[in-house]
């Protein structure tokens, strides 16, 4: 069963590079899509998983330690988690070029 949800952050489309830098090319385990959007307070994400332990193997294997540096770094302190809000997904169609970055 999919797992989708959105959430809303308050760092700018540098911060993300930043990490998305740190968590390196490779593609984390059971990610169908991830796209991240400019919104007035920062920047929103809409991810879909294949399942929720895969979203939460890659958040304590790979998102915190890189997020918990970058933010400390940027901010001088780690914000509390941002809530989710899970979605009733009932489809997601990626295409062919989902992989790259759209820019």
């Amino acid at each position: 069963m999919s797992y989708a949800f959105t959430y809303e952050v308050p760092i700018g489309p540098d911060v993300y590079a930043r990490i998305k830098e740190g968590l390196g090319a490779e593609p984390p385990k059971g990610l169908v899509a991830h796209l991240a959007y400019r919104t007035e307070a920062g920047l929103r994400y809409v991810d879909v998983w294949e399942s929720e332990a895969d979203w939460e193997a890659f958040v304590e294997e790979r998102l915190h330690p890189v997020v918990d540096g970058v933010l400390t770094e940027t901010l001088g302190f780690r914000p509390p988690e941002p809530p989710l809000e899970r979605l009733d997904l009932v489809d997601a169609w990626i295409g062919e070029r989902a992989r790259g970055t759209m820019g």
